[in-house]
């Protein structure tokens, strides 16, 4: 592809400004839109199976609102079909209205010719009568998820459901104790939007554009990793998706930008506060290092010996920086820091802080650190949580 002359030139703070703003970290928040504000403003949040302080798809509105309750962000998701559940950077919860932008990726399902569990002849059919008859239901209330209790080893109906999910005739429509209730599309996706009529070409770039405007600003690697398509379906459609191509100081790779971020200097407040691993600030490494210069790496299913942050280390950030790392826990009403690791002196007001408002959302009455990696910094850190939990 050949890349078109850029249309502005942006330093390497401007490019960090925008993305942040973008993302809902810089400026005030639009709490009158809420929660479906925030799904509809990034098009995609990402779920995990790990609950530490909570959920991912918990933690991203939270870090954007502050203290927003996690039944206010269950019911904003599922409540009257605002959102679906489906593939795109990961397994996603996205608003109701991508839904056929994805019809690419359906069709994709469909025409795949090998999976991993085997689909047992009737099943299909099976699964698909007794939603129309019964449903929303989970996959146990369909005649059970697992075989064994070895988790690959799925039933006859969870591989069922499972495909009619990918093929796009059965949306997920809520999770209950984080299990999926499946339900037909016919009835959970409105009308209006329920058809698979974009070709592949308009589905890809609708979500490159989609892309560009929750980034702000991106490469085209970054843009690809939103929704997770190839380089080259992007090559393909970005020229007519409305971005406009520019150069970002020290990227040393062509970029493209939303056109309306560019519009006027992002300005505003910034937020203080725990990201989520997951979060899509930061969900892409080679992008997080480019913008922040912050190497981070989610150590879950890292042997615990070869940690260097913790299980979830979550980045704080504050100033419209990265400054830090805690790995949180609880115990009862006691939010810990197992490990925080902070980026020197300046760094702890705002650990602190992020420490004390994450405390109070999840109902904790104290905080305990149990280590710090620069141990001078400890009893300055202790001090400025005892001073704002006071």
């Amino acid at each position: 592809m050949t890349t078109p002359r850029p249309t502005a030139d942006l330093s390497a703070d401007e490019a960090r400004r925008i993305a942040l703003r973008a993302q809902g970290f810089l400026g005030a928040p639009d709490r009158r839109s809420g929660v479906r504000g925030i799904l509809r403003h990034l098009g995609a949040i990402q779920l995990d199976t790990i609950s530490v302080l909570a959920r991912s798809h918990e933690l991203v509105p939270y870090a954007r609102l502050g203290a927003v309750s996690r039944r206010t962000v269950e019911d904003a998701y599922w409540r009257d079909t605002h959102s679906f559940e489906y593939w795109s950077h990961a397994a996603c919860i996205l608003p109701i209205e991508e839904w056929p932008h994805f019809a690419f990726r359906r069709r994709a399902y469909r025409n795949r010719p090998h999976w991993s569990h085997e689909l047992p002849d009737g099943a299909y059919d099976q699964v698909i009568k007794q939603l129309r008859s019964e449903g929303p239901l989970t996959a146990t209330e369909l005649g059970g998820a697992k075989k064994t209790n070895d988790w690959w080893d799925w039933s006859g109906s969870k591989v069922a459901v499972e495909r009619a999910l990918m093929y796009g005739e059965v949306v997920c429509v809520e999770r209950r104790g984080w299990k999926r209730v499946y339900d037909l599309a016919e009835r959970a996706v409105p009308e209006a939007l329920l058809h698979d009529e974009l070709d592949d070409t308009e589905c890809v770039r609708r979500l490159v554009r989609l892309a560009g405007r929750s980034l702000g600003v991106g490469t085209r690697a970054d843009i690809a990793d939103y929704h997770r398509l190839k380089g080259e379906q992007v090559d393909a459609v970005i020229a007519d998706s409305g971005l406009v191509p520019v150069s970002v100081e020290g990227w040393g790779k062509p970029a493209w930008a939303d056109p309306a971020a560019l519009e006027t200097s992002p300005r505003g407040r910034h937020r203080t506060t725990l990201l989520s691993p997951f979060d899509s600030l930061i969900w892409e490494r080679a992008r997080t290092e480019r913008i922040f210069g912050f190497t981070h790496r989610l150590e879950a299913y890292v042997p615990r010996q070869k940690r260097v942050y913790g299980y979830f280390a979550m980045p704080v950030l504050a100033g419209g920086r990265l400054v830090g790392r805690v790995d949180p826990a609880r115990e009862g009403r006691t939010l810990v820091a197992k490990q925080v690791t902070l980026d020197g002196p300046k760094a702890v007001p705002a650990v602190a802080q992020a420490l004390a408002e994450a405390a109070a959302w999840v109902d904790c009455a104290d905080v305990r650190v149990d280590r710090v990696d620069a141990p001078d910094l400890r009893e300055p850190l202790a001090t400025e949580l005892a001073r704002l939990l006071d």
